[in-house]
């Protein structure tokens, strides 16, 4: 089995976060790694879905956001005993999460993937794939499925805040 000492978790909140965020501190544990925590803000992607409209305090909102969901990955890894660095970037997820990867030197990247089928997967393609070419290091994909349940203690104020954010534009 390959040594893993330095593991790289991909965290945005979402589902497929926390099941990478829960598989990478189960391992980072197992291994006694050191882990870094990894947060993106794609504004890429949030003007294309408001149509280039987003104001100033939007975007604030949505690092604001980010930033909530990235210490709220922190500390639960720290209640499960597990030091984390956390880390927040600007950009395309694919983009960043290949140049931290690199800065970092990792062993490890853990990313989660929605489980899609049919059309949808045809149609999607497979958008982590991508990140299988821009790093020099294992990538372990935690995938998840629409029955698992089992969230992270979210804070109210980080869900308001991402609602919100969401809403803004």
């Amino acid at each position: 089995m390959a040594c893993y000492n330095k593991i790289l978790l991909c965290y945005d909140g979402t589902r497929e976060g926390r099941k990478a965020l829960r598989c990478g501190a189960n391992l980072a544990l197992d291994l006694q790694a050191e882990t870094h925590l990894l947060s993106v803000v794609d504004m890429r992607t949030s003007i294309a879905q408001s149509a280039g409209l987003l104001t100033d305090v939007a975007c604030g909102r949505f690092e604001d956001a980010a930033r909530e969901i990235l210490q709220e990955g922190v500390d639960w890894l720290t209640e499960r005993g597990v030091t984390a660095h956390g880390h927040f970037a600007f950009g395309h997820p694919i983009d960043e999460i290949a140049r931290l990867a690199e800065e970092l030197k990792a062993d490890l990247v853990v990313v989660g993937h929605r489980a899609r089928s049919g059309l949808s997967r045809w149609w999607m393609g497979a958008g982590n794939t991508q990140l299988l070419d821009r790093v020099s290091c294992s990538i372990l994909v935690a995938v998840s499925t629409a029955h698992e349940t089992e969230p992270l203690a979210v804070s109210p104020s980080a869900a308001q805040t991402s609602a919100k954010a969401g809403s803004e534009t």
